[in-house]
């Protein structure tokens, strides 16, 4: 009798086995159907932001205003005392931008905590020809959230992107955003250089002497109205 409920016992674990290792496979691509499937639930939005730029060969000060987004890729930030557009081959600050959107190949590359919420950690290749060489997401698998991407393009080298979530989870709009990009590479916002620096190339340059390689933007979205819809005007320049 004992025997025979020992049998079973390992029967039903040979079976979780089996059936665990396709089913781990199948997560990975799962996570990443989740994460662009929410990117799908924004059409517009209007937020009242404060952003810092810390970057070491620029003077920049606080910035606060609006930043205006329209699905896919439309996003303007304007300034109070001024606009800025935002250049659409700049920084992305969006996720959508971030995490390739055609086909790709997904792998599981393990776990992490982040911030105290256990993450699941994938690894996108694009399967079609794009400025985006990998991404990896680190994916809450309790909320269906990217809670950080780090994202390495052909051109404008990588990216991490850190993401906190709060009132707006249920529609993936982040509370704060941090980025950090390689800044050898990236080619920063006009309006965020230069408007306040008109030596920027040249204090670039030296940046590359002196090994400056990493700069860091942060964004606090302080409310949104989202998807009330608004016309395109908004994002032509001296609108």
């Amino acid at each position: 009798m004992r025997n025979r409920r020992i049998g079973k016992t390992l029967l039903l674990f040979v079976l979780a086995v089996a059936f665990s290792l396709p089913a781990r496979a199948q997560t990975a691509d799962a996570l990443f159907n989740t994460i662009r499937q929410k990117l799908t639930l924004v059409n517009d939005y209007v937020a009242d932001v404060r952003m810092k730029v810390d970057v070491s060969f620029m003077r920049v000060p606080l910035l606060t205003g609006k930043l205006y987004f329209k699905a896919p890729d439309k996003l303007k930030l304007e300034r109070n005392g001024g606009i800025s557009i935002m250049p659409r081959k700049s920084i992305s600050m969006t996720l959508g931008n971030l995490i390739p959107s055609g086909k790709a190949t997904v792998i599981d590359a393990g776990s992490e905590v982040i911030d105290g919420h256990p993450a699941r950690i994938i690894q996108v290749v694009p399967q079609e020809e794009t400025d985006i060489v990998l991404t990896k997401i680190w994916v809450d698998v309790a909320r269906g959230l990217a809670l950080r991407t780090e994202t390495t393009t052909r051109e404008n080298g990588t990216v991490r992107m850190d993401l906190e979530f709060a009132k707006y989870a249920s529609l993936a709009l982040p509370d704060r955003v941090v980025f950090v990009l390689d800044i050898k590479d990236y080619k920063l916002p006009k309006g965020v250089t230069m408007d306040y620096d008109d030596g920027t190339q040249e204090m670039m340059a030296r940046a590359k002497k002196l090994k400056m390689k990493k700069g860091r933007i942060e964004i606090r979205y302080l409310n949104y109205a989202v998807n009330k819809g608004f016309s395109d005007t908004i994002f032509k320049d001296g609108k």
